[in-house]
């Protein structure tokens, strides 16, 4: 790896790493232990940091065995990269499990044994235990290798048992869950939109519907960003993907963690209004320290 594109690689790494960190003590900070059912984005802004956590011991990883050329994978990268499939499993059945939950209270209020902080911790657990197990066959099958180009280890990108077991287990089934609940609650608001309903039905309706949309949205984001990756992938269903494939689709991942961050943060209101206030009292407190 050549000078300029080392200093630019530890640019682009380090400037995503940091401002997705800062904004997820932000949103720690305010909402702590008390957020919104379900803890909302408790859950979401975990999940991003625990997968950007193990992006950035990937990188970490990766610069310093192109420092000391090294060319060989150390004890524990085949554990990390299971840890970060855990890790994308993890993320995406949460957004499952949210957008269920916000069904859930949109269309069967009266069941408030389906809103008990009991039983989403239960589903929560049960998300990620399910994360843990879903993965186990990338270890059983040792199908994760090590590649010297990329210094990481990751599934192969070609065609094979486990490459369409992984798409479909952490990817389809989630996503495909998340859009049909969606399209399901437009079509129950269409519904009662349509006839004489209490105001207060209809108001939550399209409150849980907004909600849903916005886990949508941040799908939408992973999955557009994936696209290489997706791309690389299909090549090599055919033919051997180019060199550094794994490496640019991972940047393209880290990029897509760093804009559901700041969609996280967009979505929070009281997160806006607090960082609004900081950054306008700013100016006030420069003023008064050089006077």
């Amino acid at each position: 790896m050549n000078k300029e594109y080392f200093r630019f690689y530890i640019k682009v790494r380090t400037t995503l790493y940091i401002e997705p960190i800062v904004i997820y003590n932000e949103l720690s900070a305010v909402f702590g232990d008390e957020g919104p059912p379900l803890g909302t984005f408790q859950q979401w802004l975990k999940c991003e940091l625990l997968l950007a956590s193990r992006m950035f011991s990937i990188t970490i990883v990766e610069l310093l065995n192109d420092l000391r050329h090294i060319q060989y994978q150390d004890s524990f990268c085949i554990f990390r990269s299971y840890i970060g499939y855990v890790f994308c499993a993890g993320q995406f059945y949460s957004y499952l499990l949210q957008a269920n939950y916000r069904y859930m209270t949109a269309v069967y209020p009266s069941r408030l044994s389906w809103q008990s902080k009991r039983l989403q911790v239960f589903l929560i657990g049960l998300s990620w235990i399910f994360a843990f197990v879903c993965t186990i066959p990338h270890m059983l099958t040792s199908e994760i290798q090590y590649y010297i180009d990329d210094q990481l280890c990751e599934l192969p990108l070609h065609l094979s048992f486990i490459s369409i077991y992984n798409i479909v287990c952490i990817y389809l089934i989630p996503m495909n869950g998340i859009i049909f609940i969606y399209f399901k609650l437009i079509q129950y608001v269409k519904e009662i939109n349509s006839r004489v309903t209490p105001a207060n039905i209809l108001s939550r309706a399209k409150r849980e519907l907004k909600m849903v949309k916005r886990i949508v949205i941040l799908v939408s984001i992973e999955l557009t960003l994936g696209i290489p990756y997706t791309i690389f992938l299909l090549m090599g269903f055919i033919n051997q993907p180019p060199k550094y494939s794994i490496r640019i689709a991972f940047s393209f991942v880290d990029v897509s963690l760093l804009f559901i961050m700041i969609a996280l943060f967009l979505f929070t209101d009281p997160i806006k209004t607090i960082v609004m206030k900081k950054l306008n009292r700013r100016p006030d407190t420069d003023i008064v320290a050089i006077t």
